[in-house]
């Protein structure tokens, strides 16, 4: 079923949405991107006459209650956000009684689902090691079917807006869906986005295609690289990636951040982009510091001549010429990771150069999609995230997606 041809009047609807915002040490929301993207969906639910009740997790608390992971803390932002009052359950599992009293109009949060070990469906406090393991997780598993069906029961209608969790077979992102028929089970506005717009990448390409992969670690990213291999033209791997690629090309990379047991791997990509024809761009100089601070000294110097005592923090100004060129003109460009350590001011100018490059193609007609949480936070720090065409909310969800797995929270709306 799709979200624009249900009609919630006198429908209860539990949607699941990803609101794990961060928070200050106060418990103010620093960031409310996530919750400003859910809007779309819970607003239909609620102006078509329909009650709502929202459910998420927030951080890792592991199966236990922890004060400072309630989202209590932000129900007041969300009822703000909502424009209308919102009522809080602080125990998610037994809120049978608040659920059904809720009128058309009104809203329920639900308290942080990740307080209870059966949403996530793994054993607490036994080892995989254990002979006794198998036993522990088949007896989850019946226990987070049970808390699904309870999650269910509080309505008739389930939506999925929550793409940043979409890759885990959680209770409340894919369990909970087989209470629920075809015609009452649907994605939100949010979901529908990324998928489409992850469709858009891997089964629209208008070419050239460009993906800039970034990130610390080759092995994070090889599911990715080699999936992209068979569909891109060009292929930027920066960031700390970088020094990793310079060390098995025979380069001296100092301090640099390296997997020295990934060397063959690394040469492995290259050799297999080579066969596949596919534009293998790597980092040829970089910013170097001689410590790891914003106000570190800096010195220009090529990735395979770095000395010792100093670190690759940032791509030099050739390696942004090389980037550039190879994003311009591109009609498709996806960006998964900076070129360096844009959280230091004086370390963006790599990312910055990727950034701008980007907007160019995207202004020239080019397709982007901008995902995984440093690329996010990257683009809204030059504030260019409204010039490009997506920017994902999924860090984990769009990298498997890209990978080319099939995301459960989806396959469960579609079966």
């Amino acid at each position: 079923m799709k979200i624009d041809n249900f009609n919630f009047k006198d429908h209860k609807a539990i949607v699941r949405v990803d609101f794990n915002v961060p928070l200050d040490e106060n418990g103010n929301i620093t960031d409310d991107t996530r919750i400003r993207g859910a809007l779309p969906t819970l607003k239909k639910i609620l102006a078509d006459g329909g009650s709502l009740i929202i459910m998420s997790h927030m951080g890792k608390p592991k199966g236990k209650v922890n004060p400072k992971l309630s989202l209590s803390q932000i129900k007041d932002a969300v009822a703000k956000a909502l424009g209308t009052d919102v009522q809080f359950a602080d125990d998610c599992a037994a809120a049978a009684d608040m659920a059904a009293a809720l009128k058309p109009g009104q809203a329920l949060l639900l308290e942080n689902l990740r307080f209870y070990p059966e949403e996530e469906g793994k054993p607490v406090g036994i080892d995989k090691e254990d002979p006794a393991y198998d036993a522990a997780k088949a007896e989850m598993k019946k226990r987070q079917k049970d808390f699904a069906k309870t999650l269910a029961s509080y309505a008739d209608v389930y939506v999925n807006d929550a793409f940043g969790t979409a890759h885990r077979k959680h209770a409340s992102t894919a369990v909970i869906a087989d209470y629920f028929d075809a015609d009452h089970k649907m994605l939100g506005y949010l979901m529908e986005k990324e998928v489409n717009a992850v469709d858009n990448i891997l089964n629209n390409i208008k070419r050239p295609f460009t993906a800039i992969m970034g990130g610390s670690k080759v092995s994070t990213k090889i599911g990715i690289i080699e999936n992209l291999m068979d569909k891109v033209d060009n292929l930027i791997l920066c960031g700390g990636m970088t020094y990793t690629f310079a060390r098995a090309l025979g380069g001296h990379v100092g301090d640099s951040i390296c997997e020295e047991d990934k060397l063959q791997l690394a040469l492995d990509i290259i050799a297999k982009a080579k066969a596949k024809g596919v534009n293998l761009v790597l980092g040829v100089d970089c910013v170097a510091g001689d410590k790891f601070s914003n106000d570190a000294n800096t010195q220009i110097c090529s990735v395979m001549e770095i000395p010792e005592g100093w670190e690759g923090m940032d791509a030099g100004p050739k390696t942004r010429e090389l980037f550039a060129n190879a994003i311009k003109g591109s009609k498709t460009i996806l960006w998964n990771g900076p070129a360096g350590v844009f959280e230091f001011d004086n370390f963006t100018a790599g990312s910055r150069a990727i950034a701008d490059a980007v907007v160019e193609a995207t202004k020239d007609g080019a397709f982007s999609l901008v995902g995984g949480g440093d690329s996010v936070a990257c683009v809204n720090k030059f504030g260019l995230a409204d010039e490009v065409s997506y920017v994902s909310t999924g860090g984990g969800a769009l990298l498997e997606a890209i990978e080319g797995k099939v995301l459960p929270g989806v396959a469960a709306i579609n079966a």
